[in-house]
């Protein structure tokens, strides 16, 4: 056959991985191409036929993403052994290549909303809140997989109305976690405002984690099924007047709110409360109405490209990928004056942030962070403040301490996670995640295997069915 008659790939391959058939959920192989700039799964399951799914639509940040990976730390503590291999041992089992950097504890599976989007399934209808006892036994597991955990995040359902929740904020509070996040449709914080007065008891050390995917009404009836306006509004003006550090978590669906990001990021910084911007994009994962997996995904890639693209105050470099797993969470970190900011990502070299041990970042060792610090501030020093860390909810960076003087409240952040659903799963990724459950019975499990495997009584269903197939 001559070069003229052959037949040329319309993709370039660019290697392979393990995934899933998104209807029967059984392991398959899948290769990654590069097509057109974007990034694609092809791969077939031997009942259910060949699959061709979007992973990135970026091909060369997806390439970037490789040269951030680095060694993983492994937790104090396993509580399961490699039997059936991943991703059917979860618990952390010895295969897992990272510990737990932010921690996830299902306080209960009530909720005061039915959204049409939520992973976890939950609503009104549903009544359970685990009791106080078993809820600290969880965080026990926790701490003796991590000794001292980076982030714990206490979910639900909606977590604010367990009978319970103000002891349960404090027993994690007597506990070596260095940070508590509370994970909220922010209702009850909007309309109790005696509550919220107590949150603030828990300050240092304590955030909110405020769902806010939108500024527009008609966003808020797709994804939540009511107009939230108000209640975002009224809830942060309540957070703001407590001091409470507040983080915006926007769940991502394309053509509802993609169009929003930077607008978003915009409005977090007229609120002296917000930290940051936590994006998310919908993956395929409990009730998700009106979602179709293949034209309505809008993966990290392509969140990251419109933040960039905006015009606004992060560039290129300023939103890199977070070494531990970089292909699923991006972070760009900035100083903050008022409504301004500054981007210093781009100041961490690569090197440094991919090295096996963290290490604190000092100024005079990279003087172009030391100049951009003294420059936004206009600050006469370089003391610093060995306290208070730039990094201070991401274990995974470098710490970078701050000048004398500024302090948590002195940074914002901007962050992509990206979660995998049947669709884009990557076995490969899954090894590397370092956002995890812990279940009652004591197990710390990955966030996209709870959910498709482990989570209740239909996910666990799911896993054997999964087994079969194999």
């Amino acid at each position: 056959m001559t070069s003229s008659t052959r037949q040329h790939s319309p993709y370039v391959f660019h290697g392979q991985t393990t995934s899933l058939c998104d209807e029967c959920l059984s392991l398959v192989p899948a290769k990654i191409v590069i097509e057109g700039g974007r990034v694609f799964y092809l791969k077939r399951c031997r009942t259910h036929g060949p699959r061709k799914v979007l992973v990135s639509t970026d091909a060369a940040y997806y390439r970037l993403c490789q040269d951030f990976l680095k060694p993983g730390d492994r937790p104090l503590v396993l509580q399961t052994h490699t039997e059936r291999g991943c991703p059917y041992d979860c618990g952390l089992c010895p295969d897992h290549e990272q510990h737990t950097c932010l921690a996830l504890i299902d306080v209960n599976e009530a909720c005061n909303l039915a959204c049409p989007v939520c992973f976890s399934d939950s609503s009104p209808r549903r009544t359970l809140h685990r009791p106080l006892a078993e809820i600290e036994r969880m965080m026990d597991a926790l701490v003796a997989s991590e000794g001292e955990p980076d982030l714990l995040q206490l979910s639900g359902g909606e977590p604010t109305i367990h009978p319970e929740i103000l002891g349960i904020i404090a027993a994690a509070k007597r506990r070596p976690i260095r940070h508590v996040m509370l994970n909220t449709n922010g209702v009850r914080i909007a309309e109790d405002p005696d509550f919220v007065k107590r949150l603030a008891e828990f300050r240092p050390g304590f955030e909110v984690y405020l769902q806010f995917d939108s500024l527009r009404p008609e966003a808020h009836l797709n994804l939540r099924g009511a107009d939230l306006t108000r209640i975002r509004r009224q809830a942060l003006e309540n957070l703001e007047q407590a001091g409470i550090s507040t983080t915006l978590v926007v769940v991502v669906k394309q053509g509802v709110n993609d169009d929003e990001l930077p607008s978003i990021i915009d409005h977090a910084l007229e609120w002296r409360c917000v930290r940051g911007v936590v994006f998310q994009p919908v993956q395929d994962a409990g009730r998700n109405e009106g979602f179709d997996a293949g034209s309505d995904r809008f993966p990290l890639s392509a969140i990251r490209r419109r933040i960039i693209d905006s015009s606004g105050p992060f560039a290129e470099g300023d939103i890199i990928p977070l070494p531990c797993n970089p292909e699923s969470i991006a972070i760009g970190y900035a100083l903050r004056k008022g409504r301004k900011i500054a981007p210093v990502t781009s100041f961490f070299p690569r090197e440094l942030l991919v090295e096996a041990l963290p290490n604190a970042i000092t100024f005079e060792k990279y003087p172009d962070l030391h100049r951009q610090v003294l420059k936004f501030f206009s600050l006469a020093t370089a003391e610093c403040n060995s306290v208070e860390k730039l990094t201070e909810l991401l274990c995974c960076l470098p710490e970078v301490p701050l000048p004398k003087g500024l302090g948590y409240e002195d940074t914002f952040r901007v962050v992509i996670v990206e979660f995998m659903d049947a669709h884009n799963f990557c076995l490969g990724r899954v090894k590397r995640s370092c956002i995890h459950f812990v279940t009652p019975e004591g197990k710390i499990i990955p966030f996209e295997t709870y959910n498709l495997f482990y989570r209740d009584t239909a996910a666990q269903a799911r896993m054997r069915q999964s087994l079969e197939g194999r």
